[in-house]
């Protein structure tokens, strides 16, 4: 409470700010910390590359997934049979009515050379007109 110079005793209508303040910067840290944990698809390791060019935005692409054992997934689904991997991304591309027939391709680090040649030729016999690679940016060295 205040004291006025006539003598009479004001409450202070002001709201206190300050604890909706620290509220807020906890859950914006909570959520900087929690969001790139966030990831759908499966977990491969990418492979470097020095120069990465812009990377499409996955959410409007099909993403075939090459696990470092040998596993193929679409997306998150599975895929048993290679020769049914470009009829699945043609159902999916049907389904979803998407005209362009693009797909990323994620290959682990680890995984065969030989086993990720074959999933690009499963794709690419499916008529898919562009097949991109993604990679990670190489962290830069000072020589």
């Amino acid at each position: 409470m205040s004291v006025d110079i006539g003598g009479t005793n004001t409450a202070k209508s002001e709201p206190n700010v300050v604890p909706l303040c620290d509220i807020l910067l906890v859950l914006l840290i909570i959520f900087m910390i929690v969001t790139p944990m966030i990831q759908k698809g499966a977990n491969v390791t990418l492979p470097e590359a020095k120069y990465v060019g812009n990377q499409p935005d996955p959410s409007q692409m099909f993403t075939v997934y090459v696990k470092k054992t040998g596993e193929v997934a679409l997306d998150e689904t599975p895929v048993e049979d290679l020769a049914k991997l470009g009829q699945l991304i043609l159902d999916k591309m049907e389904e979803m009515q998407r005209t362009e027939k693009k797909v990323l391709l994620k290959a682990d680090l680890e995984a065969s050379y030989g086993r990720v040649v074959d999933v690009m030729n499963a794709i690419k016999e499916a008529q898919i007109e562009v097949l991109g690679l993604v990679t990670e940016q190489k962290a830069s060295t000072v020589d």
